[in-house]
Order: structure tokens, then C-alpha cells, then sequence
């Protein structure tokens, strides 16, 4: 699940009451265009960063305000990706240890674009492209082509349409939106033709094999106030008020530590295929894109047949920001910090358009009438690992 990066410092849209704290100042931080401070991305992630504040120690301050005087350091919790270093270092952002998300060098880099090749050499790519980087994942990942032009994204699209459907998945798309599967040239044309220009040439479109009979993993890791949590577990589907599928929510399994913490759980073997595909993944990030740092990854991570039948496994996107598994990554951080002995827990986050009664133990992130999405609810549970 994607959205599109932002690179510079802004001023918030109300005023700031200076607080302070010892251990610093906790913010929500998102990018002016389109701010609304009632739908439910930003209701969410406000009661989010209220939550990690509670974690650090910190004051929290509500939405950053550019000119406030603030009585300590700041810890960002974005809507979005970081694009650059000198951005990040505007805000005072120089490490995992600043922020509830992550850091990329280029635009491109924080999207599910750099998860396939170019189709061929002559193809066109934004500065900082790493040929390095799909090659590294090539078998962690689907059968694919990155474009950032509509000729090249034909060129792909045609190729990969020799062996079956095709999805078309635009950078910037959230949670499924916005991606089509196509099964000729002429529905290919025409979904490359509805992706913004300046969006393809910036950050660039992802062309893939469909698969169907899917099942989608989330594999991840959260780092904050000395905490590491690392995490499995899988992605349900609801249906939104427009009669599409979206996402619907995650149940993980989260462990205290990092990986090898995780692989010391029992799990299906499917499961942790799907996770060491995510390690791959998350290794060359950082290997091949100097400057990238997060302390929120999450990986989509795919198992379907492709258009012979055959099974296939391939992380599908990464998210380095904020996101739909959140809510149950930072009720899993508040269990391990109350219990230090706790090895691991059961998370649960959960998306229901429509009305929605959340189970009494719930802890409800939002409960109402977006107006972009319509009445939705999102919640979510926590529970002691009867495996650990």
C-alpha cells in the first residue's frame, strides 16, 4: 500500500501550544495538499502518534506546526515517505530513531516501481534508478517491468501479455485502488493512458503477471523507543461503498526482536517463504539505495497461480511509512513495553465500511463518515501468543 512521497517542511494548518517533554515532542506530520483533518487517514494517525508518544515518554503536539517553538526534539510521525536527505535533515530527521516511517533518496524509491527491471536498456528511468536493486530481488518477486513512459510501459505490458493477464499497477495507488488487470493491447493502452503524465515520468507505473487463487502476507518490522517488533500474518479484503474490493485489515503474528526472532515461532512453511522473500527484499533496500532508513517496513507479500497453473510467490510492494497494519503494530509495541517477558502476540486491525460494532476490547481508531470513502470503522485487538 503506496502514496505518494512528500520532500519538504510545511507549516500546519491550526495553531500550536507549545509543549515540551524530557524525552521530546511527538508530531503528526502530512503534506498540505489535501490535508483534511477529519477524514479518517488523519484521525487515525493522529490517535496513533498520541500512542507512540505514550511509548517514548514524549509530550505529543498534535499536527506540526512549522513555526511553533518547541520545548524539545522532534519525533515525526508522517503520512507519507521522506524523499531526501536534505529534506529529512530540514526537519531535524536523520535516522530510524526520528520518525514512525522512513527516508528514501529519490520519489520512485518509496514505491512499488523498483520492485521489477526496465524492459530493456534503451528504456527510460528518473536519475537515481538502480539497475542493481531487481536484479537483487528478481527471485523474491513476480515476473515484471517497471515504465516511466507510455511507450516503454506498452512495450512491457505487450511482452508480459504473451504469457497471460497483466496487472497494471500505477505508483501512487493505495490499498488496490486504482490497479486493472488486463487481458489485450487495447485494454493495456487505455490503463496506461489514464495515468497522470507527470506521475509516469516521476515515479512510473509496475507491470506485472496476474495471479489468481491469491492469498496476500504482510511481513514487517517497527522499531521505537528501543522496542523491535517483527511480524507475520495475512491481508483480508472488505468491499467499500463503491463495490470494490480494498483492504480490509491484517492479523499478525508479531514477535519481541527481529527476524530470527520471528523464524524461532512455528509457522506454515507457505508463511515463512513469504517472509523470506521480505528479508530479501529488505536487505537490498538498504544495500542498494544509500541514504534510505525506516522504522516502520512493511512488505505485501503475494501466493497465487499465474496463467499455466503454476504456484508463485513474490513480495508485491513495500510500504515505509504509516499504514493499514499500524493500529496492530503499535498495540503489539504497548504489550511488549507493559511485559517484558512477553515474547509475542496476536494483532488484529480490521476496516468495515458500513455500520460496524467493534468488540468491547477493541481499541477504535476511527468510527464514522469519511467523505471520501463513506462510513467506516477501523479498529483494533491485541492477544498473548499461546504459541510463544
Amino acid at each position: 500500500m503506496q502514496s505518494e512521497p512528500f520532500t519538504s517542511a510545511h507549516t500546519a494548518r491550526a495553531p500550536f501550544a507549545s509543549a515540551g517533554a524530557a524525552q521530546g515532542v511527538v508530531v503528526s506530520y502530512a503534506p498540505p495538499r489535501g490535508y483534511n483533518p477529519g477524514s479518517h487517514e488523519c484521525v487515525t494517525r493522529m490517535k496513533l502518534a498520541d500512542k507512540l508518544a505514550a511509548l517514548k515518554g514524549c509530550a505529543f503536539a498534535g499536527e506540526y506546526a512549522g513555526q511553533a517553538a518547541y520545548n524539545g526534539a522532534l519525533y515525526y510521525v508522517p503520512s507519507r515517505t521522506i524523499v531526501g536527505c536534505d529534506a529529512a535533515a530540514a526537519l531535524g530527521i536523520y535516522g530510524e530513531d526520528d520518525l514512525f516511517g522512513g527516508v528514501v533518496p529519490y520519489a520512485f524509491a518509496g514505491t512499488k516501481t523498483i520492485t521489477h527491471p526496465l524492459v530493456d536498456p534503451r528504456a527510460a528511468a528518473p536519475s537515481g534508478w538502480s539497475h542493481e536493486f531487481p536484479e537483487a530481488v528478481r527471485h523474491a518477486v513476480l515476473d515484471g517491468y517497471a515504465a516511466f513512459t507510455t511507450d516503454d510501459a506498452a512495450r512491457a505490458g505487450a511482452r508480459l501479455l504473451e504469457l497471460g493477464a497483466v496487472r497494471v499497477k500505477p505508483a501512487l495507488a493505495l490499498g488496490g485502488r486504482g490497479q486493472t488487470v488486463v487481458y489485450a493491447m487495447r485494454d493495456l493502452e487505455a490503463a496506461i493512458a489514464d495515468i497522470d503524465s507527470h506521475e509516469l515520468a516521476q515515479c512510473g507505473v509496475a507491470l506485472e503477471h496476474n495471479l489468481t487463487e491469491v492469498s496476500t502476507f504482510s511481513v514487517g518490522q517497527v522499531k521505537i523507543a528501543g522496542i523491535v517488533a517483527t511480524y507475520y500474518g495475512t491481508q483480508s479484503l472488505a468491499v467499500d461503498h463503491r463495490g470494490e474490493e480494498v483492504y480490509g485489515g491484517s492479523s499478525l503474528v508479531v514477535a519481541r526482536g527481529g527476524f530470527d526472532a520471528l523464524l524461532a515461532l512455528d509457522m506454515p512453511d507457505a508463511m515463512r517463504l513469504a517472509v523470506s522473500h521480505a528479508q530479501v527484499y529488505d536487505d537490498a533496500a538498504h544495500a542498494c539505495f544509500p541514504g534510505f532508513f525506516a522504522s516502520r517496513r512493511n512488505y505485501d507479500v503475494v501466493q497465487g497461480r499465474d496463467a499455466a497453473g503454476r504456484l508463485r510467490c513474490g513480495v508485491l510492494e513495500q510500504s515505509w511509512r504509516i499504514g493499514g497494519a499500524s493500529g496492530a503494530e503499535v498495540g503489539a509495541l504497548e504489550r511488549f513495553r507493559e511485559d517484558p517477558a512477553l515474547r509475542a502476540v496476536r494483532a488484529w486491525c480490521v476496516e468495515v465500511y458500513g455500520e460496524c460494532e467493534p468488540p468491547p476490547e477493541a481499541t477504535v481508531y476511527f468510527s464514522g463518515v469519511d467523505e471520501k470513502v463513506d462510513r467506516i470503522t477501523k479498529y483494533t485487538m491485541v492477544e498473548p501468543y499461546a504459541d510463544a
